[in-house]
């Protein structure tokens, strides 16, 4: 078990996500929850194509934090 980090942002008409430690591996829905799944269903395919090219899976190494800051 990998636990990867994830990004998911606002675009205009939807979301769009993102999985730093895998380059490529990207996602858009309607929603947060929509983004998130198909995120991982993106997540699965990727490392399943690494694995079926003999690739090493990358290990998680993005570190997520959030900043307070005064507005």
């Amino acid at each position: 078990m990998k636990r990867y980090a994830i990004v998911i942002e606002k675009a205009a008409s939807n979301y769009a996500g993102y999985v730093p430690d895998l380059p490529g591996c990207v996602a858009t829905g309607d929603t947060v929850a929509q983004t998130e799944a198909l995120l991982r269903e993106s997540i699965d395919l990727h490392l399943q194509g690494l694995r079926e090219d003999g690739l090493a899976i990358p290990e998680p190494a993005s570190v997520v934090e959030y900043l307070e800051v005064m507005v």
